[in-house]
């Protein structure tokens, strides 16, 4: 019984002094990783380079294909009880982010949106050349994801509005414009959170629960901002679903899901770098 009693004692004091919670925690080893290089004229003849682009491509083609079947699913039917509803509409696009985000961020991070990659791009995680990259074959994955969804079911396709981002009535641009901004804030401030190398060394288990709040704040935010404009927070699924579905309608207030995003991306990013993290003002 001593044994065990000692056993006991030193257990529950083992770690006492050694890991300390709160801003204490900070103190364990850590540097900071460089800055990405704005122009990498090497990356062009790497194969990893193009094959997370790829990776990019083939994620953003599944979200569009399984999120825009989803809301046109909802949409066919004269009642909402029967289909999964607004909450099904948020779950299946929080729900694809997760299970993107988790297969692909080995590869290209797991971007699978523009506004993200821009937030990373301003926080100097990724160069400028695959900025560009990602967010091109982004917007052709989304396209072809969206025009798969239009080959299936065309003219259901044309009548239900094919997914197309608007303002919804009784909403101004500007308020469609305000939902964006803080929508595409939440996310991308969640992803820098999620992903933040210094918590990651401190926190072992950041990175494998990384893709679940990046999903739940997707989901999150559709529940909030769907009855505004459909929820866009993602300039290559609004880009993707307007071109296929082409009607005026879904190009008249387009521009909203370009620059609320960026916008929004902008702030989570500074605000995470300077405020959360205050990476300017760390000694050197």
């Amino acid at each position: 019984m001593e044994g065990k009693e000692e056993d006991v004692r030193v257990g529950a004091n083992r770690y006492g002094e050694r890991q300390p919670i709160g801003t204490a925690a900070q103190a364990k080893d850590y540097r900071e990783p460089p800055s990405a290089p704005l122009f990498e004229p090497g990356e062009l003849s790497s194969w990893s380079f193009y094959r997370a682009g790829i990776a990019e491509f083939v994620a953003t083609f599944l979200f569009l294909y399984i999120t825009v079947l989803t809301v046109m699913g909802v949409f066919k039917s004269k009642s909402k009880c029967s289909t999964v509803g607004i909450q099904g509409i948020a779950w299946a696009f929080g729900g694809m982010i997760f299970a993107l985000v988790y297969s692909t961020a080995g590869i290209s991070g797991g971007h699978i949106n523009p506004a993200v990659t821009f937030g990373l791009f301003l926080a100097r995680k990724l160069s400028l050349t695959r900025a560009i990259f990602y967010i091109i074959m982004q917007c052709l994955g989304a396209i072809c994801g969206a025009g798969v969804v239009k080959g299936f079911e065309p003219h259901l396709y044309e009548r239900l509005g094919g997914g197309a981002n608007t303002i919804a009535k009784g909403y101004t641009n500007s308020a469609g414009l305000g939902a964006e901004i803080v929508g595409t804030f939440v996310l991308v401030y969640t992803v820098f959170s999620a992903t933040d190398a210094k918590r990651n060394a401190r926190d072992s288990h950041v990175p494998i629960l990384a893709p679940l709040p990046i999903g739940f704040a997707v989901f999150l935010v559709h529940l909030a901002t769907i009855p505004v404009t459909g929820t866009g927070i993602n300039p290559a699924r609004s880009l993707g679903a307007a071109i296929i579905f082409n009607k005026d309608q879904a190009w008249d207030d387009h521009w909203i899901f370009w620059v609320g995003p960026f916008i929004g991306a902008a702030l989570a990013a500074l605000y995470h770098q300077i405020v959360i993290r205050a990476i300017p003002f760390s000694s050197k």
